[in-house]
């Protein structure tokens, strides 16, 4: 696999992609990604992420101070109430610099809240201490079930260990960091296990300002990976006979309201570079995050070419889609 490191002398935007940098929702919250590798195989995970990926050709790393500056761009652009949410088409504790890029997140004006999307397994006392230290105001726990041969089977590794994540739920509760468990129902392999998860994050006393819980929707996707005989509900499905019957036995709410339950508003995109349809010569940069992908710089944003074999200099591509200020675009 090839290894990109992004720099500001790099000349690679942090804009257009989805596997690093910042996306724009259109919203108070920026999704901040300053790396894309995976620890584990789950059987279900949406981009083919981790050590056994048949799709993944290259990994990319944000340099700290670069990516900082990008975030310092688009929240003055926002404007005060941001959250920044740490995430990744991966694990986000495999960026090495976690804890710095949190505390020098915190001291941007505009940012109010700062969250990250973790399977836990790198976290430990001293690093769950280094966050809170750090600023950190909630932790979004990707815990699928409590079961420890279930829980094996949707991390796709062998030496995942249930105990050790749950001990670091227990410790992230009781720290001044929340926790908002979010496991993935997917129906037929884990049914009995949200129960379990609803009643553990109860006992831990989850959700101490934010929702204990975030039960999240399985879906299909183009490169995603899908567990046998799985099929993925309609929204109709996984409302009305998943999460209300849940709510009504458990008495908590589990429909989460973006501005009700994270404070999360509306606010206007970053402005697009390019238009749906229009032809433009990019600057191939890097390779893409699946074979066959090239990353192409232009109007200071990545595109990623899909088919594309020129590996440098310039290419002519249309613009395919532009949703989120997140660029594809195929040669002509």
């Amino acid at each position: 696999m090839t290894h990109v490191h992004i720099t500001e002398e790099s000349g690679i935007p942090l804009i257009g992609s989805l596997y690093f940098g910042i996306i724009d929702r259109g919203t108070s919250l920026l999704q901040v990604r300053p790396s894309c590798g995976c620890n584990l195989n789950c059987p279900f995970c949406s981009v083919d992420a981790g050590p056994a990926s048949k799709t993944r050709a290259t990994s990319y790393e944000v340099e700290m101070e670069y990516l900082l500056m990008a975030v310092q761009e688009i929240a003055r652009f926002k404007g005060p109430g941001v959250e920044c949410h740490i995430d990744s088409p991966g694990e986000p504790l495999m960026y090495r610099h976690l804890p710095e890029l949190v505390a020098t997140l915190r001291e941007i004006e505009e940012v109010t809240a700062i969250s990250l999307q973790t399977n836990g397994t790198l976290l430990d006392d001293k690093t769950i201490v280094a966050l809170e230290s750090a600023g950190l105001d909630r932790i979004n726990l990707s815990l699928h079930a409590l079961d420890p041969a279930i829980a094996k089977e949707l991390a796709g590794v062998d030496w995942f260990d249930i105990d050790r994540l749950t001990r670091s739920a227990r410790a992230v509760a009781e720290s001044r960091i929340d926790l908002l468990i979010a496991p993935v129902y997917i129906p037929g392999i884990n049914d009995n296990e949200i129960p379990k998860l609803i009643r553990f994050a109860q006992e831990i006393r989850a959700g101490k300002r934010f929702p204990p819980l975030g039960i999240q929707k399985f879906e299909h996707y183009r490169y995603g990976r899908t567990p046998k005989g799985v099929k993925a509900q309609s929204w109709w499905q996984f409302y009305n006979r998943s999460l209300r019957p849940w709510e009504k036995e458990f008495g908590l709410k589990l429909e989460l309201n973006p501005a009700r339950d994270f404070g999360t508003v509306r606010r206007p995109f970053v402005p697009l570079a390019f238009d749906k349809g229009e032809k433009v010569t990019v600057e191939i940069r890097a390779p893409g995050w699946i074979h066959g992908e090239m990353l192409g710089i232009a109007r200071n944003r990545v595109v990623s070419v899909y088919n594309c074999e020129k590996q440098s200099g310039n290419i002519r591509v249309k613009i395919v889609a532009t949703k989120h200020n997140i660029y594809t675009g195929m040669p002509v």
